[in-house]
């Protein structure tokens, strides 16, 4: 038996929500930073537990606020990824507002959070600093270095089918 499930990726302009994408989906990554327009939409087959799951990841431009996010792109969505840059304070300090947005539209849909571009981040105090509460179960990846991206997607497909 076959599910489709679709993921939006939602955040600020140059997390790196494309990187994270091509990284999963193509394995490749890229240096050169191309503003997504809009909407680019990736697919990718897993198999979970004996189910495979057509992951159909809709890329969307980044906006400052969830609320900015075209509604249309994210009606029929069963779960997002919400993606901040750990280097870039501007990109995860509403942090919480916005998940709170998010769940207020969608409260029954799974969000995962990803703190991207962890190879940025080499000072103690700061990798504490994201181990705090505030950063409950985000996942920190690397595009670039390839860590925990596959682990981030599987994780938040996996509860778009629980």
């Amino acid at each position: 038996m076959s599910h489709s499930k679709k993921i939006v990726l939602l955040g600020h302009f140059g997390v790196g929500k494309t990187s994270l994408i091509r990284r999963y989906v193509d394995q490749a990554f890229s240096e050169d930073y191309i503003v997504t327009l809009g909407v680019q939409v990736k697919k990718k087959t897993l198999e979970i537990a004996g189910t495979t799951v057509n992951v159909i990841i809709w890329d969307l431009e980044g906006n400052t606020s969830v609320s900015k996010a075209r509604k249309s792109y994210l009606l029929g969505s069963h779960g997002f990824i919400y993606v901040f840059d750990v280097s870039r304070p501007e990109t995860y300090e509403h942090l919480s507002s916005e998940i709170a947005l998010l769940r207020e539209a969608f409260p029954h849909l799974p969000i995962q959070v990803i703190g991207n571009k962890k190879d940025l981040i080499v000072d103690k105090e700061m990798q504490d600093f994201f181990k705090s509460e505030k950063f409950g179960k985000t996942i920190f990846t690397s595009a670039k270095e390839d860590q925990n991206v596959a682990d981030a997607f599987i994780e938040i497909t996996k509860k778009t089918i629980a």
